[in-house]
């Protein structure tokens, strides 16, 4: 088991609205209305951080190992990017395994470096902080707790100085399209003339790739989608019974986007005591848990140009599955 880093090198701060009570409110509103859905952020719990972890090592999920050629590749230009002596900063770090690289390019190139990774999940904030402060002396991590938006705030107000902000193994996919515009946009808001952002955007592909990766032979996705129930019945009192939903993932080619949902395989009914709340559910009935947006070359152009900012660079791998995007502000 990992422990806990210490100070001075390391802080943990929490930013916005107490996960657990988040939670709650968006459980109660998404069970509640018609058609079902659960925020795909709340999957990453310690136990989905973990299962997401097992995805990312799926041969099936093409994306960590497309994005880490190219951040190996380029990791020395992306470095160069910004000024030495730059702060690194990480939205939905996860465990930061991808991060890794670009942390020792900007080690090498400025002698120390200041992380701050943001996450929704406490535990893979802490894991990730104690992992990356054994191997490098030099590192400080500011670790933020809080969701994408609750972070970027927090940052504007305490973080000044130059920087690189990372948006990787397309993230950005969880959100719409105009969602996301509207959030690069508040990035851009949050930069200098001289920062950079890096994000991570899966490309547009064939569907039975799409359907390989995010409906694994082995189950590992339908057991991380499935997490989210096991996480209301721990945390809300909810008495869900995981073998009465089915994992599904659907390929929507008009739209571009890869649809998970979890759905009801009998006529049940189910309550979560902390939320007062009973739930029925149809035989059938899907509850909508993430969409994955994917992007044409043309489609990320136009997200950077509705976002205010602008492309320096764009790499992508051998197999073009996947595109690393240096942007700027405009």
């Amino acid at each position: 088991m990992e422990s806990t880093p210490s100070a001075p090198r390391f802080a943990l701060i929490a930013a916005g609205e107490p996960v657990v009570e988040d939670f709650a409110r968006e459980v109660q509103a998404g069970l509640g209305g018609f058609p079902k859905s659960l925020p795909c952020r709340f999957f990453y719990d310690a136990e989905g951080s973990r299962l997401f972890e097992e995805i990312c090592k799926l041969k099936e999920y093409y994306i960590p190992a497309a994005e880490e050629e190219i951040l190996r590749k380029h990791a020395g230009e992306i470095a160069a990017s910004v000024p030495a002596g730059a702060m690194l900063v990480e939205l939905g770090s996860g465990c930061a395994e991808k991060t890794r690289v670009l942390i020792e390019a900007l080690l090498r190139r400025g002698g120390a470096l200041h992380f701050v990774p943001i996450d929704i999940s406490r535990s893979a904030l802490e894991g990730c902080a104690a992992r990356l402060l054994a191997l490098h002396p030099a590192l400080h991590v500011s670790a933020v707790c809080g969701e994408y938006r609750a972070g970027l705030a927090h940052l504007r107000r305490h973080f000044q100085g130059p920087k690189l902000v990372l948006w990787l193994g397309s993230n950005i996919g969880n959100f719409d399209r105009g969602e996301a515009a509207e959030f690069l946009g508040q990035v851009g808001r949050a930069l200098r003339p001289d920062d950079r952002v890096l994000v991570g955007v899966d490309l547009r592909k064939d569907k039975e790739t799409l359907r390989s990766a995010y409906d694994d032979p082995k189950g590992v996705t339908a057991r991380f989608n499935r997490n989210i129930l096991s996480r209301i019945n721990r945390e809300l009192g909810g008495h869900f019974d995981l073998q009465k939903f089915r994992h599904v993932a659907y390929y929507n080619e008009s739209a571009g986007r890869v649809e998970m949902f979890l759905v009801s395989t009998a006529a049940q009914r189910v309550q979560i005591e902390k939320l007062e709340l009973v739930v029925d559910f149809k035989n059938g009935e899907a509850v909508h848990t993430e969409d994955s947006y994917k992007y044409s070359p043309e489609e990320i152009e136009a997200l950077a140009q509705a976002g205010g900012l602008r492309i320096l660079q764009a790499w992508t791998d051998g197999p073009e599955r996947f595109r690393s995007v240096l942007l700027a502000p405009a």
